[in-house]
């Protein structure tokens, strides 16, 4: 044991001599393969953010009941009555005109359009809170509620939440796609620089081979090389997907604010950092592995 772990070390401090000493060549490689890295890491670090924030906007969804602007205090007051009643309905908040009147006033920039018109444009409105939040639930109460004589117009409004949910979707689809596809490049990359490393020496494998090494031990240091290859490249896409992170961390808290949300960026987290660098080492362990058999078979 204590030899096969011998041999192994040397194997990778082999592998490592190799890299340092060509430096150029090295970073050229880790630049290439953490770039290939950094876009579907930072694709889905941006997505868990996003998904994030969907989870906290959907958490509770609302169905906004507006009543006709000729609607009177009795309908009004029919319709709330009906509302609460209802078995699915959790809690129920009434809006009154003279209240989103007085808001719309205090707004600026239209406050003064609002107080030039002659009546009140705006409808008495309900917020209703489901009990039951499925899909199927909200969307048989935003059809029944639209039916109540006096009400105007219903709007599900997480609806556009459920359109913002599939857009994450397909994205998400891309970014597994694009992964798959600058996986499978990195590998090709690793293929290739194994390749030629194995022409450069040539002549120490066969002569390696005369003197009776097996093709496990001449293929260990390769292994390594390609592991270590993936795993420099690998924490170039860390670093990169960090400072992105940090770039864009204000600018995307102002966008939210403008929208009424809040939302900041969480870089990658020590876990999904531990995995992005085993997989680049794994990739660049299976470029390597294929090189390599090549190789042996010629």
């Amino acid at each position: 044991m204590k030899g096969w772990l011998l041999h192994h070390h040397k194997a990778a401090e082999q592998a490592l001599r190799r890299l340092v000493a060509t430096p150029v060549n090295t970073l050229l490689g880790a630049l290439v393969v953490g770039i290939a890295l950094a876009l579907p890491a930072g694709g889905n670090m941006l997505l868990v953010n996003f998904q994030h924030l969907l989870q906290r906007i959907a958490a509770a969804p609302q169905i906004s009941v507006f009543m006709a602007l000729e609607a009177g205090k009795k309908e009004v007051g029919e319709i709330e009555a009906r509302l609460r009643n209802h078995p699915q309905t959790h809690e129920v908040r009434l809006v009154p005109r003279e209240e989103t009147l007085r808001r719309f006033k205090q707004s600026e920039g239209i406050g003064e359009v609002i107080e030039s018109l002659p009546r009140n444009p705006f409808p008495d409105a309900f917020i209703v809170l489901p009990r039951n939040e499925t899909p199927d639930v909200l969307e048989g109460m935003r059809a029944e509620f639209v039916s109540y004589p006096g009400v105007e117009h219903v709007q599900l409004d997480s609806a556009w939440v459920k359109k913002l949910d599939a857009l994450l979707r397909l994205i998400r689809l891309v970014v597994t796609l694009l992964a798959v596809a600058l996986g499978m490049a990195l590998v090709a990359v690793t293929f290739n620089t194994i390749r030629l490393q194995i022409l450069t020496q040539g002549a120490e494998i066969e002569v390696s081979r005369l003197l009776g090494a097996t093709d496990a031990f001449i293929r260990r240091p390769f292994y390594y090389y390609g592991a270590l290859q993936g795993l420099s490249g690998g924490l170039v896409a860390c670093l990169s997907v960090f400072c992105a992170t940090w770039l864009l961390r204000k600018p995307v808290a102002e966008l939210a604010s403008l929208y009424g949300f809040e939302l900041v960026l969480h870089p990658l987290s020590l876990a999904d950092s531990t995995l992005l660098l085993g997989m680049a080492a794994l990739l660049g362990w299976a470029g390597a592995w294929l090189s390599l058999a090549r190789h042996l078979r010629d």
